[in-house]
């Protein structure tokens, strides 16, 4: 018998069996393999357990990321997944040895036995996961004009996906609606109509793709093509439109400009840049002072006389005259035919001398009819019986003819009498700056600067000397003789300014190129800078600039450096054109092609507005004898001139800023009655002047201070301006107006009003209340007081001296007196009612004394009359205030006794 029992297994005999070979597709990102055929191993052990069962399934392989697991060991079904999410982007398909175990020989699993090695293939099954991209954020291209293009350009797009039907770009669109192009799947976009440069020089179109999923792109690809015109020669890259901010310097004209040429072989290129300004002022931008101020800016000799002034009360011969008041403060004087203006007698001396200038701003244009009259700018005729010209400046078929006729005093023989030019110039409808320059017998012309000698001078024997006055015209000649009425003739047609008569000397060529000089023009950047070979011309006024050039990119280097530039300030603003004017020349041949002319404007920005603004005292209260003394009273002595602009701030309002520039002229004006010569002036010393570009004027209506400076020599001139009187009685208040001005009065100040009162003595007693005056007013006003001294003394009546010295030591005693008796009267009456109405006490709210210095000298004079007509002193400014009476009186009474002793 057997202790226990034993368990008996039969021997094992076959190992397990499973397929040679399997297929598997895992889909992305999942777990799960389908296999084919199915994960089964067989043991042909069973039913015998464990060495009949299947225990496990092992994988082969580096880094295989599945693992096979047994679902049943009897039957031996098994299961193949992935340890980790599957990514087909990563790797598409694995390959790896698959074995199956039995369970061996007991439940210990030992001796077990493996099938053999078979071949598994997964194939990762694709995921539409990403959207196509495309392989450039933007793409560019360029088409000619009136062409119809199979493939202008391709896109392209791409896909992250692993498979065919998810990672292939099937389709292509244009996102962008109403294009004229198409695009195929393939992403060629072409044109479906042909382009126009003229109508749009470049398109940018959004193009989106697809895959095979029909998967859209997230991001879509922009597309800019240009539209170039066909080959045309010409200068391409420049704006039509430059705009100039006034106060900014030089401004480049074409900063991009070049020249195409089609690829045609240039030997040479010769381009001419044109500033057209004939419509800005009197020809282009200039300074728009006064026809004096300008002289004396450019250093003119003195002694010129402006017969076309602006009108005015003293200079009204021109205010009948037109004006063109379109000019920015330019004075022009428009003449159709039926202006003209006499010149007052005295104006201009009869006798020229041998030297003289006459200068003048003309525009004209041709004259109607076959036969043109005589268009007179200037004429000395006789005033009366006869009608003889002495001289004249007239235009005659657009010629300038000068006639000077001597008189028999001055020569006695044949001599030149006419002197003629003909030019361009005189009939084209622009403004020229012509001086005449006499030097007799020479007479030389000079336009915008260029001199220019007569064509034909022809002689005429001098006048016989008369007693006949004669008369100097403007627009046209007085002819007071051989007539049945004085009338004008020969009237002028066209445009004026600045008509100026010099006697005695001729101008300078410097002064008349500064006077006629123009204040903007073109201008090169960086002269260094051009290349070689490049040849440059200005004309005088720098309004046209010729290049020239045999390297093509050096021109255009040196084109791109054309700028324009505006010297003043306060330019004129507005519109000027730009012409350039091309021409060029290839090998062997004189012209080959032509270089069509290009139009732009410069556009002057209308410049900040300045606010010129005058400050300081507007009421002067001075004492009679201040304004007797022959030094005057200083009206303008804490005067203030500034100017502001505005700036545009984006932040908010604009900001006001002060600015420095300069002014022409300032006007004192006599408010009300004007000066009366015998009493009073104004005056203003000739040294305030030196150092300056500054003249005065002066009349009975006031001075006029006149000159281009700075608003600091201004200041410090009229700071020097005195009022002075003789006659003070007569005059209670004086009411003076000062106004600015900068560019002829294109910019005015504030009108500042100062009044001038006078303090007579009267007046002076009038306004002390000694009831509330307080103890500051007691100190006397040393100046008037050593005033009022000198006077006495100059008078010599010593004792009237004397008496005015009593009454000073008089005050201060009774002042101290006052004083003392205050402090003990104070001291004694803490704590008790003030005195009553009518009681001897002291009330100390009327003692308070105030002493006026002209009181004092009032009262000197008054003593010294009554010396003289042996009455008594006249007291009457004591009785003006009853309460001065009273401590008044023995004051009267003392003086009095000193008179009858004969007080010395």
């Amino acid at each position: 018998q057997l202790r226990g029992s034993i368990c008996f297994f039969p021997p094992r005999r076959h190992k397990p069996w499973i397929e040679t070979s399997y297929h598997g597709v895992i889909t992305e990102n999942a777990d799960t393999v389908l296999l084919d055929p199915p994960l089964v191993a067989l043991d042909k052990d069973a039913p015998i357990p464990y060495a009949g069962e299947i225990c496990a399934f092992k994988i082969h392989g580096q880094d295989a990321p599945f693992e096979a697991v047994v679902l049943n060991k009897t039957s031996g079904e098994g299961l193949l997944r992935a340890k980790r999410p599957i990514d087909c982007e990563a790797q598409k398909e694995y390959t790896f040895i698959i074995q199956a175990y039995d369970c061996g020989a007991g439940p210990s699993g030992a001796s077990w036995k493996k099938s053999h090695k078979a071949v598994v293939h997964i194939q990762v099954n694709d995921v539409n996961e990403f959207p196509p991209a495309f392989r450039e954020p933007m793409y560019h291209a360029a088409v000619t004009e009136g062409k119809i293009y199979d493939s202008i350009l391709q896109v392209e797009a791409s896909d992250q996906d692993c498979s065919p039907q998810y990672s292939q770009i099937c389709n292509y669109d244009i996102v962008t609606p109403d294009t004229p192009f198409a695009i195929d799947r393939n992403g060629n976009i072409r044109n479906t109509e042909k382009l126009n440069y003229d109508k749009q020089q470049q398109y940018e179109i959004m193009v989106t793709a697809f895959d095979c999923g029909q998967k859209r792109a997230t991001e879509s690809a922009a597309v800019h093509i240009d539209v170039k015109p066909v080959c045309k020669p010409g200068w391409q890259g420049w704006n039509k439109r430059v705009d100039y901010e006034p106060g900014t310097g030089s401004k480049q004209l074409f900063p991009k400009m070049h020249l195409e040429t089609c690829d045609g072989p240039l030997s040479s290129v010769r381009a001419t840049v044109e500033l057209q300004t004939s419509h800005i002022g009197k020809g282009c931008d200039r300074e728009t002072y006064s026809e004096q101020s300008l002289q004396k800016l450019c250093g003119a000799s003195s002694g010129s006389t402006d017969l076309l002034p602006a009108p005015s009360a003293s200079t009204n011969w021109t205010a009948s005259l037109l004006t063109d008041s379109g000019r920015d403060s330019d004075l022009i004087f428009r003449f159709d035919g039926r202006q003209a203006a006499k010149i007052p007698d005295g104006v201009v001396p009869q006798n020229l001398t041998d030297q003289f200038t006459i200068a003048t701003w003309m525009k004209h244009g041709p004259s109607p009819g076959l036969r043109a009259e005589k268009e007179t700018l200037l004429c000395n005729s006789d005033k009366t019986e006869m009608n003889r010209h002495h001289y004249a400046l007239y235009v005659h078929n657009c010629r300038l003819v000068f006639l000077l006729r001597r008189d028999f005093t001055q020569v006695d023989t044949f001599r030149p009498a006419e002197f003629h030019w003909k030019l361009e110039q005189i009939c084209d409808k622009e403004w020229h700056y012509y001086v005449i320059n006499v030097e007799f017998p020479l007479v030389t012309l000079y336009v915008d600067g260029v001199t220019y000698e007569p064509y034909l001078v022809t002689d005429d024997w001098p006048i016989h000397p008369s007693q006949i006055d004669v008369q100097l015209t403007v627009g046209a000649c007085w002819q007071g003789g051989e007539v049945m009425k004085p009338r004008f003739t020969q009237y002028f047609r066209g445009s004026l300014s600045g008509l100026t008569i010099r006697p005695g000397r001729i101008e300078s060529q410097k002064v008349i190129s500064c006077l006629q000089a123009c204040k903007e023009g073109l201008d090169i950047n960086s002269l260094e800078g051009l290349g070689k070979g490049i040849k440059f011309h200005f004309n005088p006024a720098q309004s046209i600039l010729v290049m020239e050039g045999d390297d093509l990119e050096n021109i255009n280097a040196a084109l791109r450096k054309v700028s324009y530039i505006n010297s003043r300030q306060f330019p004129t603003p507005g519109v000027r054109h730009l012409r350039v004017s091309t021409s060029v020349q290839c090998f062997g041949e004189d012209t080959c092609i032509s270089i069509p002319d290009i139009e732009a404007v410069v556009m002057v920005l209308q410049p900040s507005e300045p606010q010129i603004t005058i400050a300081g005292a507007e009421r002067l209260t001075r004492p009679a004898g201040e304004l007797r003394d022959p030094a005057g009273l200083l009206l303008f002595q804490d005067l203030h001139i500034v100017s502001t602009i505005t700036r545009s701030d984006t932040r908010g309002p604009g900001v006001l800023e002060e600015i420095i520039h300069n002014l022409d002229y300032c006007d004192i004006l006599v408010v009300g009655e004007e000066l009366q010569p015998e009493r009073e002036s104004l005056e203003l010393p000739h040294s305030a002047l030196l150092g300056k570009h500054l003249d005065a004027t002066n009349s009975t209506s006031g001075i006029s201070i006149y000159g281009v400076d700075s608003m600091s020599n201004y200041e410090q001139v009229i700071r020097q301006v005195r009022y002075h009187t003789w006659h003070t009685a007569a005059i209670a208040d004086r009411k003076f107006r000062l106004t600015c001005s900068e560019l002829n009065g294109r910019y005015t100040s504030n009108e500042f009003n100062l009044e001038v009162s006078v303090l007579h003595n009267e007046a002076s007693m009038d306004h002390v209340n000694h009831m509330v005056a307080q103890p500051q007013y007691l100190p006397v006003r040393h100046p008037v007081v050593t005033h009022g001294f000198s006077s006495v003394y100059n008078s010599g009546d010593l004792a009237t001296v004397v008496i005015v010295m009593c009454i000073a030591a008089l005050v201060v005693i009774v002042v101290l007196g006052i004083y003392r008796i205050h402090v003990a009267h104070q001291q004694s009456s803490r704590g008790r009612d003030g005195a009553k109405d009518g009681e001897l006490d002291w009330d100390d709210s009327a003692l308070t004394i105030t002493v006026n210095p002209m009181e004092v000298r009032r009262l000197g004079d008054e003593l010294r009359a009554s010396e003289r007509d042996g009455g008594e002193v006249n007291m009457s400014f004591f009785k003006s205030n009853p309460s001065r009476n009273a401590p008044s009186i023995g004051c009267k009474e003392k003086m009095k006794n000193e008179k009858k002793k004969k007080f010395s």
